[in-house]
């Protein structure tokens, strides 16, 4: 059989960035870093925190969130605000008055 056909399997350990939790396994990688573990991440722990994030992509979603639902409540406020306007008059009703106004044409069978 050839020599070193195979890696090297050997223990090592992950560790978490965020909180620091480390898991010692089997690798044939020497070290492993992850950015976040399930003992943090908010999915599994159930609470909703801010995560540390380089990039800012938390920060911006929060911030469009916070816009948004400013303008729902701002729409909503107009809808409650908001008075109905007077019905404007009909050119026929304008013509013969609102009690003389001619009935309207029903619109005839159609024919099968």
């Amino acid at each position: 059989m050839k020599k070193d056909t195979h890696p090297k399997y050997h223990t090592t350990d992950i560790v978490c960035g965020t909180c620091g939790t480390v898991w010692p396994i089997g690798s044939t990688r020497a070290n492993l870093r992850v950015n976040i573990c399930s003992n943090c991440h908010p999915f599994y722990t159930g609470e909703q925190r801010m995560i540390i994030d380089a990039e800012g992509q938390v920060d911006r979603f929060m911030k469009r969130l916070q816009v948004s639902q400013e303008r729902q409540a701002a729409a909503a406020r107009r809808r409650q605000n908001r008075t109905e306007l007077p019905r404007k008059k009909s050119l026929l009703e304008e013509i013969y008055g609102e009690e003389n106004a001619p009935a309207e044409q029903e619109e005839p069978a159609s024919q099968e």
